[in-house]
């Protein structure tokens, strides 16, 4: 015992890989819309611009930035007692 704690990374239970999986997958469906599926009664109504195009490439750029998060920065929380007590009990043997 000590207070040298074994710490281990979320994995998918990151809440970061959620958000980005949620906007990188809505950010996908808005750039196709934007790319494919636009007329020019849509671009009227903005103002000449491709809404869905920007707003798509902002969503796929804001979840670059949370999987680049994720990577450089991962989530550590403590291993349970028990994987404690098994991890210092084999090593002493």
């Amino acid at each position: 015992m000590g207070s040298d704690t074994r710490k281990r990374t979320a994995g998918a239970f990151d809440v970061r890989l959620v958000i980005a999986l949620l906007t990188g997958v809505y950010g996908a469906v808005i750039t196709v819309l934007g790319i494919g599926f636009v007329s020019d009664e849509d671009l009227a109504k903005a103002g000449g611009m491709n809404i869905n195009l920007i707003a798509g490439i902002g969503m796929l750029a804001f979840t670059a930035l949370f999987l680049l998060w994720v990577k450089l920065r991962p989530l550590r929380v403590p291993a349970p007692e028990d994987e404690q007590e098994d991890d210092e009990s084999s090593s002493a043997e």
